[in-house]
C-alpha cells in the first residue's frame, strides 16, 4: 500500500519544518522531518552504519541509503502505532531532496499535493537562516558562504523536484507569517478534501 502523503518543499529557510511541525500536532496527520531521521540514526543497524561511512568521510550518501533510512524509521512508526496508514496523511519535509529520490519513493507514497513554500526574496531566506542557526547554536550554518552553498545546492538538485511532482504543487507564500501560512495549507487541503482513501 502506497501512503497517501503531502510534501512540504522550498528552499533552507523556507519554513518547512514549522509547517510540518504544526500539520502533525493536527489529529489525522503524521509528520516525518528528514533531518530528525539522520539526527537520531542507530549506527549499529547495517543501514546506519553505510550511512555513517559516507558522511564521516564527507561524501554524498547515495540516494538508496537515504530513502532506506527515511523508510526505516516510517516502518518503525507504523510498528510502534504512531502512524496508521489506512487513517493518516504522512507529511514529509526535507524528503525527497532530488529527482533520484523522487523516483525511488514514487513505489512507496502516493503524492496527493506538493505545498512549495515560496520565498523568492533571498535576503530574507538569508536573514532567517542566520538567525536560526544563532537561535539553534549551530554557528556554522551562520556562516554566509555556508549559506550560500547549501541555497545553490537547492536550486541546482532539489528545485527540479517540483517538474518530477508537475500538476500537484500548489504555491504558498513563504514570506507570510507562520500562522498565515498554515491557514493557507489547511485551506487548500479542506476545499480540495484530500483525505486518506478508504482501505
Amino acid at each position: 500500500m502506497k501512503y497517501h502523503t503531502y510534501l512540504l518543499f522550498g528552499a533552507p529557510g523556507s519554513g518547512k519544518g514549522t509547517q510540518g511541525r504544526s500539520l502533525g500536532s493536527i489529529p489525522r496527520f503524521f509528520h516525518c522531518a528528514c533531518g530528525d531521521v539522520f539526527r537520531t540514526i542507530d549506527t549499529r543497524t547495517r543501514v546506519g552504519r553505510a550511512f555513517l561511512d559516507y558522511s564521516s568521510r564527507g561524501a554524498l550518501v547515495p540516494d538508496e541509503i537515504t530513502v532506506e533510512l527515511w523508510k526505516a524509521r516510517i516502518d518503525a512508526a507504523v510498528d510502534g502505532h504512531e502512524f496508521k496508514p489506512d487513517i493518516d496523511v504522512l507529511v514529509l519535509d526535507g524528503i525527497p531532496r532530488n529527482v533520484g529520490q523522487a523516483e525511488i519513493m514514487d513505489e512507496m507514497i502516493d503524492v496527493q499535493k506538493v505545498f512549495h513554500l515560496s520565498c523568492p526574496n533571498r535576503d530574507a531566506l538569508f536573514a532567517r537562516l542566520k538567525k536560526r542557526a544563532l537561535k539553534d547554536n549551530r554557528l556554522d550554518d551562520a556562516n554566509e558562504e555556508v549559506i550560500k552553498r547549501r541555497l545553490q545546492t537547492y536550486e541546482n538538485e532539489s528545485k527540479p523536484v517540483l517538474d518530477h511532482y508537475q500538476g500537484r504543487v500548489q504555491m504558498v507564500d513563504a514570506t507570510e507569517p507562520p500562522a498565515r501560512v498554515l491557514y493557507n495549507i489547511l485551506g487548500t487541503l479542506a476545499n480540495g478534501q484530500h483525505e486518506p482513501a478508504a482501505v
